[in-house]
């Protein structure tokens, strides 16, 4: 098998939703497949400004893919911008304020939280375990730049309904109380054929691992799509593996069953 680059999806795949932290032998997994000349990428809905959870890996990444696709980097190097269109930015924003929903509202490095509710406590911060958002952040701050995603906390009838009303973009739920919005034509599967491409490589030699609905095209693209035992059952349907869960050492189970490092243990 000729694998040159992994990409990984973070929450639920590197990182435990029951720890919120990188299980031991992920790191050590990651570790042997760096050491093993394969490049490493993070492919992940999270804006860059909530990329804070990799802290054990970080020195082994060399890019990233963001807001699901709609920005991509290699080192300090942009690769992909796609920006969501300021008039489909206020139609969200106007149909949040009439329904009285919030949005987390994403920038590329920085992000505001507009008409805070305990939802997104509840379920950003507690649940998930996001870390790093500045409350007091003015959205008008963040407005006044491309904004690559947003993120509403309501459900997929309201998701419908809007995204009906703003054609440019398109919507990745990867948990029941929310979605993230982004540009039409920016998700983890086009973003990773853009990267495989800046980066000379053929997708055949990706392998990608996933567990939210926001992984699928990514599962599907790459040369290998590996999905996580804990991955919702219609994302395990797009992978050609499912390997153990994230907290069954699920990374580290799969690289060795594909030959890309050794037993481990």
């Amino acid at each position: 098998m000729s694998i040159k680059a992994l990409f990984f999806d973070i929450d639920g795949t590197l990182v435990s939703f029951k720890t919120h932290k990188i299980p031991a032998s992920t790191i050590d997994a990651l570790t042997a497949a760096k050491a093993n000349g394969l490049q490493i990428y993070i492919a992940t809905g999270r804006p860059l400004a909530l990329i804070n959870n990799l802290g054990e890996i970080a020195h082994l990444v060399d890019g990233y893919l963001a807001f699901n696709g709609a920005y991509c980097c290699v080192g300090e190097q942009d690769v992909l911008q796609m920006p969501i269109p300021t008039s489909n930015v206020e139609t969200l924003l106007s149909d949040a304020v009439r329904k009285d929903y919030c949005v987390l509202v994403c920038g590329k490095k920085r992000v505001a939280l507009f008409n805070e509710k305990q939802v997104f406590t509840d379920i950003f911060i507690d649940e998930i375990g996001v870390s790093g958002v500045d409350f007091s952040t003015p959205i008008d701050d963040v407005l006044k730049g491309d904004i690559f995603q947003m993120t509403p906390f309501f459900s997929a009838e309201d998701e419908a309904a809007i995204l009906a009303q703003m054609p440019d973009c398109v919507g990745a739920r990867w948990h029941a109380g929310f979605t993230d919005l982004t540009v039409r034509g920016a998700d983890k599967g086009a973003t990773l054929l853009r990267m495989v491409e800046h980066l000379g490589l053929r997708p055949e030699e990706t392998m990608a691992f996933g567990d939210g609905g926001n992984d699928m095209t990514m599962l599907s693209t790459a040369g290998v799509g590996v999905a996580m035992g804990n991955a919702m059952p219609n994302v395990k349907t797009h992978a050609d593996y499912v390997t153990t869960s994230v907290d069954e050492d699920g990374i580290r189970n799969a690289l060795q069953h594909f030959g890309l490092i050794e037993n481990l243990g």
